[in-house]
């Protein structure tokens, strides 16, 4: 696609006897030729980083260039380097937009000849990006088929698929770490627009890859990055996994806007020396991923190593998580004049039975909290002295954050007495 840009550019390039340039939808640069006059700091970042900022993709939607279907001219803006008029037009196939094709004003006036000639321009280059996303589309259409068969369940099938996967080109063999993104359910947001941002973020986090290290997968409520690190040790792997899942929270934020950046999280699975076995680490990292959802105490971005009981516990059925509660801490969990108890409890037990400490996170007196445990005693059965009962109403407390439907714990605590 990019040689038959360049040729395209090229040859309009010499019939116009100015400079012309190719960008797609999103204003990466596609193809140019040598510039015959003088040029702006905005044509001097789109030909040196093949991109420009967020800042000027902005000001071109403002001008209507997304929405135009013939030649346009886009006003010079000094904040953001465009110091010299353009003039636009858009490449669209089946009026759906491609890319655009530039002049750039320092050429001298766009004459109704150069018009023309632009619009012949877009045409043909409609025809080269149309090609290009057809099978574009059919190489993920695969990829993406392949990739759901090595999360199956079969080994068999697990096996078959990343055996094509690396036969076909689609992925290096080697160790994979998948990286997997969640966007919290609203009313403002319906499913297809959570899923659009989803796969738009994993496939621009996939591009900062080299070819063939990166696979990508949306499902109705998450999407995953698959990574592949050929060569590399677990370190590595672990280190490079966690920036990159750094990257992907940030290009979901974008996508679904700086307002909602709270309600996007990122899971990171442990590595696995082959692609074979990418299921396993794929299973963490949603793990992870969904565990910091609930809970909303572990972060937007978690490593499953960093899950500590919540791994375990997050392996459980909502009524395996119910069984795991100790009977007397179910029946206080589950009454909401106790909440205050819960959470003096839950802070006590976080930090680990230390009550100086406790009671100064509660900001109450270190009596008062010795009567708020010893009524949590009398209720549940459990004694906080004994180190049994004590794990079992820490992990209870934990396996409620949990479950769906067992109430959360509340983040300040109500007068108890």
């Amino acid at each position: 696609m990019v040689s038959e840009l360049q040729r395209l550019v090229d040859s309009f390039g010499a019939r116009l006897g100015r400079s012309i340039a190719v960008d797609d939808a999103r204003l990466k640069l596609l193809a140019y030729n040598a510039h015959t006059g003088d040029v702006d700091d905005a044509r001097i970042e789109s030909v040196m980083h093949r991109g420009v900022s967020t800042a000027l993709v902005a000001h071109v939607c403002e001008q209507g260039a997304a929405r135009a279907f013939d030649v346009f001219t886009l006003a010079p803006c000094p904040r953001i380097g465009i110091t010299m008029e353009r003039v636009g037009m858009p490449i669209r196939y089946d009026d759906a937009l491609l890319g655009y094709v530039w002049l750039i004003g320092s050429d001298g006036p766009v004459g109704d000849g150069a018009v023309e000639l632009l619009r012949e321009a877009a045409a043909q280059a409609a025809l080269v990006l149309h090609r290009a996303r057809l099978g574009a589309e059919v190489t993920h259409s695969r990829a993406r088929e392949l990739v759901r068969d090595l999360l199956a369940p079969e080994q068999a099938l697990r096996a078959e698929a990343g055996a094509a996967l690396v036969e076909e080109g689609h992925a290096v063999a080697g160790p994979v770490a998948v990286l997997v993104a969640v966007v919290g359910e609203t009313d403002e947001s319906p499913a297809e627009e959570r899923r659009l941002a989803l796969e738009l973020a994993v496939d621009r986090c996939r591009r900062r890859l080299p070819p063939s290290r990166g696979l990508t997968l949306t499902r109705p409520d998450h999407a995953l990055l698959l990574t592949l690190w050929p060569g590399a040790r677990s370190r590595v792997i672990e280190r490079g996994a966690a920036e990159l899942a750094e990257v992907l929270r940030q290009k979901l934020v974008a996508e679904v806007g700086s307002g909602r950046a709270a309600q996007c999280w990122v899971g990171v699975g442990g590595p696995r020396p082959r692609l074979t076995e990418s299921l396993s680490s794929y299973e963490e990292a949603r793990r992870a991923a969904e565990v910091a959802r609930i809970t909303g105490t572990l972060g937007h971005v978690v490593a499953h190593a960093r899950l500590g009981a919540y791994a375990l516990l997050g392996k459980l059925t909502p009524d395996e998580l119910a069984e795991s509660i100790p009977p007397g801490l179910r029946r206080l969990l589950s009454n909401p004049a106790h909440r205050g108890l819960v959470e003096s409890l839950r802070v006590y037990l976080d930090h680990a039975g230390d009550a100086r400490h406790a009671a100064t996170a509660l900001h109450v007196h270190r009596s008062t909290l010795y009567k708020r445990l010893h009524r949590v005693e009398q209720l549940t059965g459990l004694r906080l002295d004994v180190g049994d009962d004590r794990l079992a109403a820490h992990l209870g407390l934990k396996a409620a954050e949990l479950h769906p439907r067992l109430p959360a714990s509340t983040d300040a605590p109500d007068v108890v007495f």
